[in-house]
């Protein structure tokens, strides 16, 4: 599971806090896994405290057995926010590559090319995956709030038509520590 934390707000340069890796060893069973997983996120939600836990939604595309542990490593951290009393906003991929190079379509390297110049660090985060986890960071630090206001917006029948509660997916707050 990729991992990272920024400090940041809207129309403000965010800072890089931490970013890594949570690995598990593939000879464990799955729920052991998992649970380590768990104890991992939990340890980094005690560590640096989040306003937000952002989480990349999963797409099953080509590659259904990525997609599965990916889903299962995602709904292990919404959980662990939420037992953390976090509030969880779901990116898409395209989503934060558009966020963070303009482009819903950029390649990996695209990606840490900007990742690195928008955090302004003096090398490409590693390992390589690292940068797509500061990217969701940076992504919902900079859209986050724009959403929950269009949500809260929404919600108070201020825009469009009437929306039920439930249909509205859950957006709060930014990814900082």
């Amino acid at each position: 599971m990729r991992v990272g934390v920024v400090d940041g707000r809207p129309g403000a340069r965010p800072t890089a806090v931490g970013v890594g890796v949570l690995r598990t060893m593939a000879e464990l069973d799955l729920e052991l896994r998992l649970l380590e997983l768990h104890t991992g996120v939990t340890a980094l939600l005690r560590e640096h405290r989040p306003d937000v836990v952002a989480i990349e939604r999963v797409f099953t595309q080509n590659n259904k057995g990525t997609a599965m542990g990916t889903a299962q490593a995602a709904g292990v951290a919404a959980l662990a926010a939420a037992q953390a009393d976090r509030p969880v906003a779901w990116h898409t991929p395209s989503e934060v590559k558009a966020a963070i190079s303009g482009n819903g379509r950029a390649d990996k390297e695209q990606v840490t090319l900007m990742v690195t110049r928008v955090l302004g660090l003096t090398e490409a985060p590693k390992p390589a995956d690292a940068a797509d986890a500061l990217a969701l960071a940076v992504c919902h630090a900079w859209r986050g709030p724009a959403q929950q206001r269009l949500r809260a917006a929404a919600l108070a029948g201020g825009i469009g038509a009437p929306i039920r509660r439930t249909t509205l997916p859950r957006w709060t707050g930014v990814a900082a520590r």
